[in-house]
């Protein structure tokens, strides 16, 4: 995945005025570009995020495949949520900084969480700027974005720490795998659906 999430710096500002916040901002995904796809339609969104991501192999390759659709549905749910182009930033780097916390640090759930936590304080604490001093989400955005990370990826954590640590090209080349259809109203996504039985129900 190219473009880490980076923090805004604290600028030095005279005693009795607020500081910039600092809250995390995706260096692949500034404002501007944000503001573009937020207008772009689902299938546009898809083919912009798989260039940002440099993801060339998603219709073969079983990790791609889920995580670009963990991208595309995390900005599509900011986006429906009516999020402002420095919302969906911010929700973006929290989604690539959780994801890289899992894939180069091996965090687990609770230390992953803590992180969470601290990048939401930030947001929901300080001021955007000196003219504004409210911060970047309230709180019923922040319940909303909470709720989201929650279902989208902390209940799936097992998955997505098999899905960073599990060679998905030899497993599936190597090994002869029946894969099952669940009957069930929500469609699989790839992470799920590349699994057995067994360790989806665990």
């Amino acid at each position: 995945m190219s473009g880490g999430a980076t923090r805004r710096e604290k600028k030095e500002q005279p005693k009795g005025k607020k500081q910039d916040s600092v809250f995390l901002q995706w260096a692949a995904l500034p404002p501007r570009l944000t503001q573009d796809l937020l207008e772009r339609s689902a299938g546009e969104l898809q083919a912009e995020l798989k260039e940002i991501l440099d993801f060339r192999n998603h219709q073969t390759c079983m990790k791609e495949a889920a995580l670009l659709d963990f991208y595309v549905c995390g900005f599509w749910w900011a986006k429906e949520a009516n999020f402002t182009p420095m919302q969906t930033s911010f929700t973006m780097a929290v989604l690539h900084m959780l994801l890289g916390n899992i894939k180069e640090k091996q965090m687990t759930l609770v230390e992953n969480l803590m992180e969470f936590a601290k990048a939401l304080a930030a947001a929901c604490q300080s001021s955007t700027s000196e003219a504004d001093t409210t911060s970047l989400l309230d709180r019923e955005e922040a319940t909303a974005l909470i709720s989201y990370v929650r279902n989208s990826l902390f209940q799936k954590y097992r998955l997505y720490e098999l899905l960073f640590t599990t060679s998905r090209e030899e497993l599936l080349t190597g090994t002869e795998k029946t894969i099952e259809v669940f009957s069930c109203p929500d469609a699989l996504t790839p992470l799920e659906e590349g699994i057995s039985t067994q360790l989806f129900f665990q």
